[in-house]
């Protein structure tokens, strides 16, 4: 093809020349301005090829005198100007590139005017220079200013810039510019084409050429076309336009109709249709085009719009979203369209057209409901049944629902910032009454009763339909009731299908659970087993299938969600059941009962994290939102009465359960400790009291941190609560089987005082005022008495005779009056007995013969001082004895606990013994100078009333009755057995 095109005649070459304009040339007039012109053309058969046209240059009148008239071309003269402006085009034929140059001369005009116009022209010195010089010259000669001379061959395709006017002489180098346009062209071309069709035509087939090639080249390498010529293509194009004279108009003309025609035939960005339709519209003139070419241009634009909507109406399969820019390519789509329809062209060749805004929403209105059966079609089932049917209308639905997911997210937005529609809420209306429809038919189909899995696709198709519920507008938004307003009624009758699936799912989950738990704790710091994380799990699923199914009707919802509460609490005395069970599987035959513990610990916590769980229902279901919405139509405490009463009778039931775990571990801790404290009283005297409770507390230790390892707090503070409880049980057992030993009593104390620290364990144990209970204090002071000496349960005795007698306040016995001072200079205890009153008449004569027993006690610390007496008083129930004593005592025993003067009141008995009137003590520690260095002052007196000892016997007495061994103890209980015989025969009269 190429060789034949060679073979053809030449067409005939153009040099195609615009004069624009020129600046700053030469001012040849008087008033220093000129009237410019300029001569142009060809000069042929100059030079050889690389040579130069410099020597033409230095000549005038190149053109006039050179070039052939017929051949020479001549611009406007502009007058009186140094900037000049012609823009003017000429078209110059030449034969030979490599031979011909372009030459123009610029020229003043010089028209004949008298010497006195040109003096009322002048207007400075260098003006009158001029005319001299023009009366040197023939009159009529024109001024030259410059020239420009160009070899062809140095010439681009187009040329567009400003050239130098090249002087002849050095006089004025500076001699302006001139701004020149070339383009090289020809005419008269010889191939069938050109002969045949107008170049517009010709420049039209070769880009659909070229762009078919371009895009067939791409798809054949798996790749898109960017819209983008190849350099090649371009030069072609952009050679041919130029060499056959087409204006930018008609390429940009050329340009729309080749790729609106191939857009909808072969596959490339529809963006580069927008270049095309901006150049169109700018440079649109009507009358420029032929009749054919209008014709032409209309049916373009029809054609491209009508595929435009076809795409537009098919757009979910056209721009599919998995492809990552079908947003942007429907985007560009929409944009081509809406400019197209608002170029002047469109309006004037159009008319008629619908604005584009309303034949895109039809186009989606229709593409939607064709996208609907044809979705509906691939779903049809191959098996026809009622359930099958259900199965696919699920599908269907839920494909409706992924579509209006994707309007919503990204294509609602695309038409919106474009055209300003709204896509997904005509969606939304065009498919909501489609899906109604078919709904409504099916659960009429369906009937009753419905089966278990006619039930699980009825509840998929609900919630589908109540998530399609939610992305249509609120009712307040809505123009008028949608299709699937109250749907719900069509599921009424599958209610109870649902709810008995979800109990019987989440039973067979609690069962494989428990069957498949081995009691082991998940880690250190979670202590329950598989089996609990399970059940969370599968009450999880029954609060979020409440949560699904969020049933409108209040009163029925209520129902519904009493059923659940019903359903999860049952489950939750099943899993109780079967953990122990399965515990007691595993344990059985085992001979570490450690492990048996340990699985036991676990069935502890599984329920305690059963019981946490369960504890969460009302939040989880939401109770409070469900009481407002039923509102008035519950009667009174009628939510407390079933939610609340069951949710209660579940909690109890686990914490009875829990309870009784905890109580088996601490049956099985309580042997071990009553077992270490019976060893500890029956350890040889020799060992250590230390050492003796090391046992129990190492035992205690290591059980203690076990079970701390593998329960959860609470159910811990519950285990140490009653094992606190049993071992300060066993411990007031053996205090009272070991009251006669002191080093028994001893242990025990300290082991208490162990325990108690154990318990505690610096706070993370029970609190003090949980371990200090009753049981407690009275086991510390008996354990105390116990664990003392015979010679300190005197003391003690005395301390708390001593306290009795300061806590009575009365005197029905009696009372002494005496006056005591302690000299430390002379270590004596002085003792003035001043008096004694209101005694008791203890003769048959109705009086007394009182005398009072003076004895500084406990006798122990004052052992080489003897008893003193007063005189004998005959019948005198006040007698006044006046009477002083004196102790040579030093001070140090005097202050002790206990130390005291008992002043013992008896009534002499001639024939038998005495009788006891009472007894009164006298702190030594109160006496004045006892406690100082300074010699005392007068001493007051004191009155101290007459008390008896406890009729019922003292525990002190009879904690050192019980020491056979010990003399002391002997001797000194039975002087107090022998006071209190006294007393006791002797009860004061009433009122006394």
């Amino acid at each position: 093809m190429l060789q034949h095109v060679r073979e053809l005649e030449k067409p005939v070459f153009c040099l195609k020349a615009t004069v624009k304009q020129a600046k700053g040339i030469l001012g040849k007039d008087v008033s220093g301005f000129s009237d410019p012109y300029c001569l142009l053309g060809i000069e042929q058969g100059v030079g050889m090829p690389g040579g130069s046209p410099g020597s033409r240059r230095r000549q005038k009148a190149v053109v006039r005198h050179t070039i052939p008239e017929e051949q020479t071309h001549r611009t406007q003269v502009i007058s009186q100007t140094l900037n000049p402006v012609w823009d003017e085009t000429f078209i110059l034929e030449f034969e030979d590139i490599t031979n011909a140059n372009f030459h123009l001369d610029m020229w003043d005009l010089d028209t004949v005017e008298s010497v006195r116009q040109k003096l009322g022209e002048l207007t400075d010195l260098h003006g009158l220079r001029r005319i001299f010089k023009e009366a040197r010259k023939d009159k009529g000669q024109d001024d030259f200013l410059g020239n420009v001379v160009l070899r062809l061959q140095d010439l681009r395709c187009k040329e567009d810039q400003w050239y130098p006017l090249e002087p002849c002489t050095e006089t004025y180098p500076d001699r302006g510019q001139c701004h020149l346009q070339f383009q090289l062209i020809h005419k008269r071309r010889a191939t069938a084409a050109s002969r045949s069709q107008p170049s517009y035509t010709v420049h039209l087939h070769l880009l659909q050429q070229l762009v078919s090639h371009e895009v067939t080249q791409h798809q054949a390498g798996s790749t898109s076309w960017d819209a983008s010529l190849s350099p090649q293509a371009a030069t072609i194009l952009f050679l041919h336009a130029t060499q056959k004279d087409l204006s930018d108009f008609h390429q940009s003309m050329a340009q729309w109709l080749a790729y609106s025609r191939l857009y909808q035939s072969l596959e490339f960005p529809s963006n580069c249709l927008l270049h095309p339709i901006t150049s169109m519209e700018y440079q649109w003139v009507q009358g420029r085009l032929k009749v054919e070419q209008l014709e032409e241009l209309a049916t373009s634009f029809t054609s491209l719009l009508a595929y435009g909507l076809s795409l537009i109406r098919r757009f979910r399969s056209v721009f599919p979203l998995s492809v990552s820019d079908s947003p942007a390519r429907l985007q560009s789509l929409l944009r081509v369209l809406v400019q197209m329809c608002k170029m002047k062209a469109f309006r004037e060749l159009c008319p008629d057209s619908a604005p584009l805004p309303q034949l895109v929403t039809e186009a989606l209105r229709t593409g939607t409901v064709e996208w609907f059966h044809l979705k509906q079609q691939h779903h049809q089932p191959m098996v026809q049944g009622v359930l099958e049917a259900g199965k696919a209308l699920l599908s269907l639905v839920q494909d409706v629902l992924c579509d209006l997911h994707q309007c919503q997210r990204t294509w609602n937005k695309i038409f919106h910032n474009v055209l300003k529609i709204d896509l997904f809420p005509m969606a939304f209306l065009e498919l909501q009454w489609l899906v109604a429809k078919r709904v409504q038919d099916h659960t009429v189909t369906v009937g009753t009763p419905v089966s278990p899995e006619m039930g699980e696709s009825l509840f998929q198709l609900y919630i589908s339909l109540k998530e399609l519920c939610q992305l249509g507008p609120v009712p307040s938004e809505r123009d008028g009731i949608l299709a699937l307003d109250g749907f719900h009624r069509w599921f009424q009758p599958a209610i109870p299908s649902w709810l008995q699936k979800t109990y019987s799912v989440a039973l067979e989950r609690v069962q494989r659970a428990v069957q498949m738990d081995k009691l082991v704790p998940l880690g250190e710091l979670i202590k329950h087993s598989t089996s609990a994380v399970d059940l969370s799990t599968c009450f999880a699923q029954i609060s979020h299938t409440a949560q699904q199914l969020d049933w409108p009707d209040p009163e029925e919802a209520f129902m519904i969600t009493v059923k659940f509460v019903e359903d999860t609490c049952r489950l939750a005395l099943v899993y109780c059941s079967l953990i122990k069970a399965r515990a007691r599987e595993l344990s059985a035959g085992q001979k570490d009962q450690g492990q048996a513990a340990d699985m036991l610990c676990v069935v502890v916590n599984d329920m305690e994290q059963l019981r946490l769980v369960i504890g969460k229902l009302p939040t989880q279901l939401a109770w409070e939102a469900l009481e407002q919405r039923v509102g008035a139509g519950l009667e009174q405490g009628q939510l407390q009465n079933t939610l609340h009463a069951q949710l209660q009778g579940a909690l109890a039931g686990l914490g009875h359960e829990i309870r009784t775990g905890v109580r088996t571990l601490a049956e099985q801790l309580e042997a071990g400790i009553a077992k270490h404290i019976q060893k500890l009283v029956s350890v040889r005297e020799s060992v250590l009291t230390d050492d003796a409770i090391l046992p129990l507390m190492k035992f205690l230790e290591v059980k203690l941190w076990y079970m701390n390892t593998n329960l959860v707090q609470e159910n811990f503070s519950s285990l140490l609560t009653l094992l606190w409880t049993h071992t300060l049980t066993v411990l007031v057992e053996v205090a009272a089987s070991q009251r006669s030993s002191c080093l028994a009593s001893n242990r025990l104390k300290v082991a208490l005082q162990s325990l108690e620290i154990s318990f505690h364990a610096d706070g993370r144990g029970l609190p003090l005022e949980a371990l200090h209970t009753a049981t407690f204090q009275a086991l510390q002071r008996d354990l105390e008495l116990q664990a003392a000496s015979s010679q300190e349960l005197i003391q003690k005795y005395f301390c708390s005779r001593i306290r009795q007698q300061a806590e009575t306040t009365s005197e029905d016995l009696g009372a002494v009056t005496v006056k005591a001072s302690y000299r430390t200079s002379e270590q004596k205890l002085h003792v003035e007995l001043l008096s004694a009153s209101s005694l008791l008449p203890l003769d048959s004569n109705g009086s007394s013969d009182p005398f009072v027993q003076l004895t500084l006690e406990p006798r122990h610390e004052f052992p080489d001082l003897a008893p003193r007496e007063t005189q004998k008083h005959k019948k005198d129930l006040h007698p006044l004895f006046d009477e002083t004593f004196e102790f040579l005592v030093p001070a140090e025993p005097c202050t002790k606990d206990g130390a005291c003067l008992l002043l013992t009141v008896l009534d002499h008995d001639t024939l038998g013994a005495n009788d006891l009137e009472g007894e009164a003590f006298l702190p030594l520690c109160t006496v004045p100078g006892m406690m100082g260095c300074e010699e005392p002052g007068e001493a007051p007196q004191i009155r101290l009333p007459l008390t008896y000892p406890a009729p019922n016997g003292d525990p002190i007495l009879q904690l050192l009755e019980s020491r056979k061994g010990d003399r002391e103890a002997q001797a000194f209980v039975k002087l107090r057995r022998q006071r209190a015989k006294q007393a006791s025969q002797h009860a004061p009269r009433p009122g006394r």
